[in-house]
């Protein structure tokens, strides 16, 4: 099985160095892209190829390229911004590609700065991510001194600086237009589209924003083709995906497969199953921002397309396993928790839905809760969903309890009636 992402990366948790990734023939995709392709070649392939974005969305990138203003009066400079913020609960993935290959990073970053014709690049990195930061500046520095950075890369005409920028910690930044504001030194607030940010974007320039995982990928498509890629997938979305699983699983962490992979085998053949004593009732699959799965649906495939057709969706594709032994009312009142406070404030819904919620969730929990509590959080749902707030911050709250509303009525139910929550008593 082919592990293109992780393949080269060490067991020990040392990051390559340059000379290291070299010898794995790293940058050999920057030196076709400078020496034998022009930039809408590059743009191109990938559409070719149908890479979609792993930061969550799954728009696809090539696509996205594509829309960045060519031409002499297209106002300069252009930027690419790598979204490194990784801010949602339960993933981890972007954090195990920087601390183990950061050139793989750099190397896709090139190519596709080339490719929209980008003269500098940043790197927007969550603010707890302190063995990162200094992995990657060591490979930044590596990388501008071997001249694959800087002035007229490798003898061409195409230049380019890469930065990286440590952000202030905020959920919101994920969200590309809130990052774009927090780099320019502004509130993290999004901002209204239209104008996009490929075309007025940070400083008003044009700018592409793309995760970490999906940058990765860039050069080793360009190595291999467009068919490669499309062959790595069982579903037809192509390539390999960085799944992980967190949870009382015996072996948790990131498990790089073909995409479309069956939850079922991601959890009981490569996560090893559930720790001894305790059972899987659910799975939220992709970061705490979308909806549960339940144990009689873990056969669906995980990519972007499958999943819609249980309800959810695969965002990080980031499992957190929700076991027999831990209240599910417990659990949502925590990711709730955590929205309601990263809230950017600017929207009503969100401002004020996200911290009533929050305080019913508390109640019920304690014991404290009433039946009308349960219609009042059902239709904050609706309140705070899609169409009705600024951004997609309160909807994908909300995604968790739609579904935790459904699935476990009976337990809301049980703490509402007997005054206290079943498992505290059994501690």
């Amino acid at each position: 099985m082919e592990k293109p992402l992780t393949g080269h990366i060490k067991a020990e948790g040392i990051p390559l160095n340059i000379r290291e990734y070299e010898v794995a023939g790293g940058y050999t995709g920057v030196q076709t892209v400078l020496k034998k392709m022009q930039p809408m070649d590059v743009i191109n392939l990938i559409k070719d190829a149908g890479l979609l974005g792993r930061g969550g969305a799954g728009f696809p990138t090539g696509l996205k390229w594509s829309f960045v203003p060519t031409g002499s009066d297209v106002p300069r400079p252009v930027y690419l911004l790598c979204n490194a913020d990784e801010m949602e609960p339960g993933s981890f993935k972007d954090r195990f590609l920087l601390e183990g290959n950061p050139h793989q990073l750099i190397a896709g970053m090139i190519c596709a700065a080339y490719a929209i014709q980008a003269e500098k690049a940043y790197i927007f990195l969550r603010w707890a991510y302190k063995k990162a930061e200094t992995i990657l500046r060591k490979a930044i520095a590596e990388a501008y001194a071997e001249g694959y950075l800087g002035k007229n890369i490798l003898g061409s005409d195409f230049s380019l600086d890469i930065y990286v920028h440590t952000s202030a910690g905020r959920y919101i930044c994920g969200e590309e237009t809130a990052l774009i504001n927090s780099l320019e030194g502004k509130r993290a607030i999004p901002r209204a589209k239209p104008p996009f940010p490929t075309t007025s974007g940070l400083f008003g320039k044009p700018t592409v924003i793309n995760n970490v995982e999906t940058l990765c990928w860039i050069s080793h498509i360009i190595e291999n083709g467009a068919d490669w890629f499309k062959n790595l997938g069982l579903n037809g979305e192509g390539g390999t995906k960085l799944y992980g699983v967190s949870g009382r699983v015996k072996k948790p962490g990131i498990y790089e497969l073909p995409m479309g992979t069956v939850m079922r085998e991601i959890l009981e053949k490569h996560a090893g199953g559930m720790t001894d004593g305790y059972n899987l009732r659910a799975v939220i699959p992709g970061g705490a921002s979308t909806e549960f799965v339940m144990e009689k649906q873990l056969d669906v495939k995980m990519d972007f397309v499958s999943l819609k057709a249980v309800g959810s969706r695969m965002g990080t594709a980031t499992m957190t396993v929700l076991d027999d032994k831990t209240c599910p009312v417990a659990f949502l009142h925590n990711i709730e928790r955590f929205f309601a406070q990263e809230s950017c404030g600017w929207c009503t819904p969100c401002r004020e839905g996200l911290p009533r919620v929050e305080k019913m969730l508390l109640a019920i929990e304690e014991g404290n809760g009433k039946e009308e509590y349960l219609e009042s959080l059902k239709f904050h749902t609706t309140y705070c969903g899609p169409g009705n707030t600024f951004c997609a911050h309160a909807p994908g709250a909300m995604e968790p309890l739609q579904s935790g509303l459904e699935y476990f009525h009976d337990d809301f139910m049980r703490h509402i009636n007997e005054k206290h929550c079943p498992w505290r008593s059994n501690d």
